[in-house]
C-alpha cells in the first residue's frame, strides 16, 4: 500500500475512533448529567407526566394531582387542607421546585426512584408508578395546634415521648401550597416571598430563637446530674438579686416578691427565678451546661426528622457573665420548638430520648416498604432519678406556678414557661414559650409539646408563656390524649 494512503487511512481510523469515544462519553456520562440538569425542560415534563404519589396523614392523602389544560406539563400538585399541613408537606411547584417532604421524597413521589418496581423502566427510561409517604402526624393534634395558634406568628411541635413520632407540627402564618404549584403563579409567589411575616419559613424546625426560661430545664438537669444539688428540694446558694460576675449588672426576677433567694430548684422552676439558674450555670461552668444541652440535641447540625432542622445553639467561648445569661436561655442560646419538645419528651420518657421523626414509612405502589423509620430508637439523656425529679418540679409549675393554663383535669401535666428578650436592650416584644408533657393514667397515652409565640399582636405587658403559649400546648395535649 502506498505510504501516503496508509497514513491517511490510519489518520481516518483515529478520527473515527475519536468520534466513537466522544459519542460514548456524551451518551454515558454527559448525557446523564444533562438529563439531571435542573434547567433541562424534559426533566420537569417527565416529573409531571403522571399524577404524583401522595403524602398521607392517618390513612388519608393530604396531597393530590390535578390535570392541567394546555402546555407540556400534564399534571400539577394539589393539596387538601394545604395551609394546615404546609409545615409537614412543604410544596411541590412546577416553577419553584420542592421543599420539606415534597423535596426529600421527590424521586419516590414522581416515580423516578430506582427502588420502585418497574423492570422495563431501566430499558425505556420511563418512570415507574409513584410511591407514597406515610407520616406520623395525628390530624386531631395538627388541627388543635393550628386553630389555637390562629393568627399569631409562631410554631408548635407535639411528640410521642416513647416512640419519637411527631404527632403535630404547625407553623403560622401558613400558606396554601396549591397557590404556587403551577407555572403561572408568579404573583402568589412574590406575595409569599415578600411577606414580612415569612409564611414560607417553617418556624417549628427552621427558626431558632432564644428559648428564655424553658432552657432552665436543661440547667436543672445538669445541676442534678453533676451533683451540684442533691435534689430538686435542696436549697441552692443563690443570692437575690444576683449580680452578673465581673459586672455591676444586677439580674432581677420577673416577680420581685417571689421567694427566689437560695430557692430550691422546684421553687425556682415554679417562680422562674433567674438568679438561681444564672448562678447554677456559673457554678457548673459553661462546659458542663453545654454537654447537657448537647445531650438533649443542641448544636446538632444533622438533626433530620427526616426534614433537616436548623441547629439549636448553646454557645462556647463565653465569660462568666455571659454564661450566667445562658443559664436563663438568653445571650446567644437559641432553640427551635422541635428542640424544646425533645427536652420535655426525654424528661417524660424517664430520661430516654426517642429519635423524633414525622415519617413512619415510604412505600411503593404495591404498599411494599422502601424505607421504614423505627419507633423508640432511644438514647439515655439523664438518669431515671433526675427525670423523675424534673417531672415532679414541672408538675408544680402547672399545678401551682407559672403554667396553670396547661392543666388538664384527671391528667398528669408538667411544664415550663418562658419569656425571651427580643431586640437590642429588649426593645421589641418578647417571645413567649411553653414546653410541657402530659400523661393520661387511664389510657397510658403520653405526649410532649413545645410552643413558641413570636408575635401575637398583644401588648408587651400581656406577653407571657402561660398567657399565650400554654393554652396552645394544652389544646394539643388534650387532642393527643383522646
Amino acid at each position: 500500500m502506498n505510504k501516503t494512503i496508509r497514513r491517511a487511512s490510519v489518520f481516518s481510523l483515529l478520527l473515527v475512533l475519536a468520534l466513537l469515544g466522544r459519542a460514548t462519553w456524551v451518551q454515558a456520562y454527559e448525557g446523564r448529567a444533562l438529563a439531571n440538569d435542573k434547567n433541562n425542560r424534559r426533566q420537569t415534563i417527565a416529573q409531571y407526566a403522571q399524577p404524583l404519589g401522595n403524602i398521607v396523614v392517618a390513612g388519608s392523602p393530604v396531597t393530590g394531582s390535578k390535570e392541567t389544560k394546555g402546555g407540556d406539563l400534564a399534571y400539577k400538585r394539589s393539596y387538601t387542607d394545604g395551609a394546615l399541613y404546609a409545615a409537614v408537606t412543604g410544596y411541590s411547584s412546577q416553577a419553584y421546585g420542592a421543599t420539606q417532604l415534597e423535596g426529600i421524597y421527590a424521586d419516590v413521589l414522581d416515580g423516578t426512584d430506582t427502588r420502585l418496581k418497574n423492570p422495563l423502566s431501566v430499558l425505556t427510561g420511563e418512570s415507574a408508578k409513584p410511591g407514597t409517604v406515610l407520616t406520623t402526624i395525628d390530624p386531631a393534634v395538627q388541627k388543635a395546634g393550628y386553630r389555637a395558634l390562629g393568627k399569631k406568628k409562631g410554631a408548635a411541635v407535639a411528640i410521642d415521648p416513647k416512640t419519637g413520632r411527631i404527632l403535630g407540627m404547625v407553623s403560622t402564618p401558613s400558606y396554601d401550597p396549591s397557590r404556587i404549584a403551577g407555572l403561572t403563579d408568579g404573583d402568589a409567589w412574590r406575595a409569599l416571598t415578600e411577606d414580612e411575616d415569612k409564611p414560607l419559613v417553617n418556624r417549628a424546625l427552621r427558626q431558632p430563637l432564644p428559648p428564655g426560661s424553658t432552657f432552665k430545664l436543661v440547667v436543672a438537669a445538669a445541676a442534678l446530674e453533676d451533683g451540684l444539688y442533691g435534689s430538686v428540694d435542696t436549697a441552692t446558694d443563690s443570692p437575690n438579686p444576683y449580680t452578673l460576675p465581673g459586672t455591676r449588672t444586677v439580674l432581677r426576677n420577673e416577680n420581685a416578691s417571689a421567694p427566689c433567694e437560695n430557692a430550691t430548684l422546684r421553687t425556682a422552676l415554679r417562680y422562674s427565678c433567674n438568679n438561681v439558674f444564672a448562678k447554677a450555670a456559673v457554678d457548673l461552668g459553661q462546659d458542663k451546661v453545654r454537654a447537657m444541652a448537647e445531650k438533649f440535641g443542641f448544636n446538632d447540625k444533622e438533626l433530620d426528622v427526616p426534614v433537616r432542622a436548623y441547629a439549636s445553639v448553646y454557645p462556647s467561648g463565653m465569660d462568666k457573665a455571659q454564661t450566667a445569661l445562658s443559664g436563663i436561655g438568653q445571650f446567644d442560646v437559641t432553640a427551635t420548638p422541635l428542640q424544646m419538645a425533645m427536652v420535655s419528651a426525654a424528661i417524660a420518657n424517664d430520661g430516654l430520648m426517642a429519635s423524633p421523626h414525622m415519617v413512619s414509612k415510604v412505600v411503593d405502589s404495591d404498599g411494599d416498604a422502601l424505607q421504614t423509620y423505627e419507633d423508640g430508637d432511644t438514647r439515655r439523656i439523664v438518669s431515671s432519678s433526675t427525670a423523675e425529679q424534673l417531672r415532679s418540679a414541672m408538675r408544680t409549675v402547672v399545678d401551682e406556678g407559672t403554667g396553670t393554663n396547661a392543666a388538664i383535669g384527671g391528667v398528669e401535666v408538667g411544664g415550663k414557661t418562658g419569656t425571651a428578650q427580643h431586640g437590642e436592650n429588649n426593645s421589641k416584644t418578647p417571645y413567649a414559650w411553653f414546653t410541657s408533657y402530659a400523661k393520661d393514667p387511664a389510657t397510658g397515652k403520653e405526649v410532649a409539646v413545645a410552643v413558641m409565640i413570636e408575635d401575637s399582636g398583644a401588648a408587651r405587658s400581656e406577653v407571657s408563656g402561660n398567657g399565650l403559649a400554654a393554652p396552645v400546648a394544652q389544646k394539643m395535649m388534650k387532642a393527643a390524649l383522646k
